[in-house]
C-alpha cells in the first residue's frame, strides 16, 4: 500500500513464526483466485479495507535455508475504502521508502526494500 512517499508494513506478533519481523500485507492465494483477488481478499481480512489493485511491482521467489521456498508477487494499492484496523498484526505503520532499511524484515523481502528505498520501483 502506497501512500505519497510512504508504505504499510505489518510487524508480526510474537506468537507467529518469524515474530517481530516485518513484512507487507498479503498473504497465500487460494484455489481459484488471481494474485490480484487474493491481494484484495487478504487485505480485507488482515486491515479491514477494500483495496483497489494497482500495476503489478516485482515478483522474488526466496528458498530459505531450511528448505522452504515462497514466490511472492507484490502490488501497488493506491486507493482502497474503509479506515485500516489492525487485525492480525502486532502493529502496522506507514513508513516512508527511504526509511524501510531500518526495519528488520523477513529475509525474502531484503533485496526489495533495498530496491523500494533506492526508488527503483514506486
Amino acid at each position: 500500500m502506497v501512500r505519497g512517499g510512504e508504505v504499510l508494513i505489518c510487524q508480526r506478533r510474537a506468537d507467529q513464526p518469524m515474530a517481530s519481523l516485518w513484512e507487507f500485507p498479503g498473504g497465500k492465494i487460494e484455489p481459484g483466485e488471481s494474485p490480484e483477488q487474493a491481494l484484495a481478499r487478504e487485505l480485507d481480512e488482515e486491515l479491514g479495507i477494500q483495496a483497489v489493485i494497482g500495476p503489478h511491482v516485482t515478483h522474488i521467489r526466496h528458498n530459505y535455508r531450511h528448505g522452504g521456498a515462497v514466490d511472492l508477487q507484490f502490488y501497488a494499492v493506491h486507493e482502497f475504502s474503509g479506515e485500516i484496523e489492525n487485525r492480525i498484526f502486532q502493529q502496522v505503520r506507514w513508513v516512508k521508502l527511504e526509511d524501510l532499511p531500518t526495519y528488520e524484515f523477513l529475509a525474502a523481502d531484503h533485496g526489495l526494500i533495498r530496491d523500494l528505498a533506492a526508488g527503483k520501483l514506486l
